[in-house]
């Protein structure tokens, strides 16, 4: 049997909105911060450092540091990649599906950070000097991703597999078919009520359990089997986009230039923006022949021409949490803490499925639209605990590193009401499955001349996931980013720095559609589609900023 590594399963998990998964919950926990051109140049590795309102994120006590006020604004572009392939099943690496490679791009325009700190100076020499009160917006992950793929296939089709699994299900095709059938039928089945409303699938036969089901791309031969009536052109798109923003609440004390305390009370939101599409169009629509029967009996012959099926989904999200931080500054040498409270989030999600069938005779064609199903429901997301230590280099730099640390196994759904053991088994799976993920980052800025900074800096995650589906280990997979910048300061209050960061490329593995033609042992006679899809980005921020007195 196949097996996915763990974005793959991550992004097929997606396609079902309405069952929360605990991919859904990692998804939706995990951080990869952004913030100001500077913070992002040097990795973001600011626990010990601070000064700068993209660093807030990371300790609220790099506030209480600068002994100043400032503003900052950071636009950026984001330039993503996605090279997309069909995998082979055999270990010959003949490969029956998808076998061309199909690049996309996306651009996208964003603010990863905007903010303003307000310094008081108490006017003492000793004890608590200066206090910071602040207010900043940092961005804490996003998603842009647009990925297609197109590919010939004579083995097996979508609309095979969807006739299959409603056949597994026991479902009744009058069931399907009623004009009430998203009111009483389970929403994980919704798909299949678009897929027999729109002429995807059809019963014929069927017994005490429920009907049979064989596809519109699909012939019935007098043995019983059912194969694919010919080659089909395949096409795969999926199109995400989505933000998390923290919304911080800062304050932070300075005592004695030697350490520094600060506290955020930090607002997450969250929106998040998926929709997947597949395409099957009959190379020789001869090859796929459809019986229709209308009220008096009498049969008719058409054939498929086309299909498309869309599902869309979406979640918006709003969670509180508090995060407290310290950093000791004993001169050239600085170390820097910080812990995060869980954030509790309230997700909403929203999601629709369609379809449509062309046949060689339009009269025959369909179309069918689901209504909007939704679901409200509560993630708690982990504490996060952050070290870092940081090395002032006379006068013409800095360079620091750190460690970021949170365990995913303590994530949890939740739901209120009569639904309140609705999500035991998936919070049991998330505490078997994910352990601890941990970031290091790594930040350099060196000074050769007045007004002007060099920057670079290095992010290291790991995945926390240790099994996959099958209980089996993982192989240990990371998660790499580089970046770099620069910067300039004006002898009044004004400065400018420009970052990029790039996103090194990481791979995913999804299936497009089940499997679901077997021998007697279910064992795969012929593979559904499994696609690769390689993902690089690249992020270029500038900020404008001003300090002021």
């Amino acid at each position: 049997m196949k097996k996915t590594i763990l974005t793959a399963i991550m992004a097929f998990a997606a396609l079902t909105g309405f069952a929360q998964s605990e991919y859904d919950a990692l998804l939706f926990s995990e951080n990869n911060y952004e913030g100001t051109a500077r913070s992002v140049a040097m990795g973001n590795a600011f626990t010990a450092l601070g000064g700068d309102l993209g660093g807030i994120s990371i300790n609220p006590a790099g506030s209480a540091v600068a002994g100043y006020s400032q503003f900052s604004f950071t636009p950026s572009l984001t330039f993503s990649t996605n090279v997309a392939q069909g995998v082979s099943p055999y270990s010959d690496g003949y490969l029956p599906y998808f076998a061309d490679p199909t690049k996309s791009r996306m651009t996208r325009f964003t603010i990863p950070n905007i903010g303003m700190t307000v310094n008081w100076d108490t006017n003492r020499t000793s004890g608590l000097k200066n206090m910071t009160f602040g207010f900043v917006v940092n961005r804490a992950n996003s998603w842009e991703e647009d990925v297609y793929a197109v590919g010939r296939n004579s083995t097996t089709s979508f609309m095979g597999a969807m006739a299959y699994d409603a056949t597994d299900r026991y479902l009744w095709a009058e069931d399907l078919g009623s004009a009430d059938a998203y009111d009483f039928l389970p929403t994980d089945v919704w798909d299949k009520i678009v897929g027999y409303q729109s002429g995807m699938i059809y019963p014929y036969g069927g017994d005490a359990d429920g009907d049979f089901f064989i596809g519109s791309s699909e012939l019935l031969l007098d043995d019983g089997s059912i194969p694919l009536g010919g080659p089909l052109d395949q096409t795969y798109g999926r199109h995400v986009t989505g933000n998390k923003y923290d919304y911080l609440f800062n304050v932070g004390a300075n005592i004695s230039d030697f350490v520094y305390l600060g506290a955020n009370l930090g607002i997450t939101t969250l929106a998040y923006d998926y929709s997947t599409y597949f395409k099957e169009v009959a190379v020789d629509p001869s090859d796929f022949e459809n019986i229709f029967t209308d009220n008096q009996g009498n049969e008719t012959s058409a054939y498929f021409k086309s299909m498309r099926h869309d599902y869309e989904y979406e979640a918006t999200g709003t969670g509180v949490f508090a995060k407290f931080g310290v950093i000791i500054a004993p001169g050239w040498f600085r170390y820097g803490a910080a812990i995060q409270t869980p954030v509790a989030t309230t997700i909403e999600e929203e999601w629709q499925y369609a379809g449509q069938t062309n046949f060689t005779s339009a009269e025959f064609n369909g179309a069918a639209e689901s209504p909007e199903g939704e679901f409200r429901y509560s993630l708690i997301s982990p504490f996060r605990f952050n070290e870092g230590i940081a090395f002032k280099l006379s006068s013409w730099g800095v360079i620091s590193a750190e460690h970021e640390f949170c365990d995913y196994g303590q994530m949890r759904f939740r739901t209120n009401g009569a639904d309140r053991d609705y999500f035991e088994e998936v919070n049991q799976n998330i505490k078997d499955r994910f352990g601890f993920s941990h970031m290091l980052r790594a930040g350099l800025e060196v000074k050769p001349v007045g007004g002007l900074a060099i920057r670079a800096g290095y992010n290291f995650t790991s995945f926390s996931e240790k099994f996959d589906l099958y209980e089996d280990n993982f192989t240990t997979t990371y998660r790499h980013n580089v970046s770099f910048g620069l910067g300039y300061s004006s002898k009044g209050s004004f400065y400018i720095d420009a970052a990029c960061r790039h996103n090194l490329q990481t791979a995913e593995r999804f299936m497009t559609y089940n499997d679901y033609i077997y021998d007697d042992d279910y064992n795969v006679i012929e593979f559904a589609p499994e696609l690769e899809n390689r993902h690089s980005n690249w992020k270029f921020l500038i900020t404008l900023g001003w300090r002021f007195q």
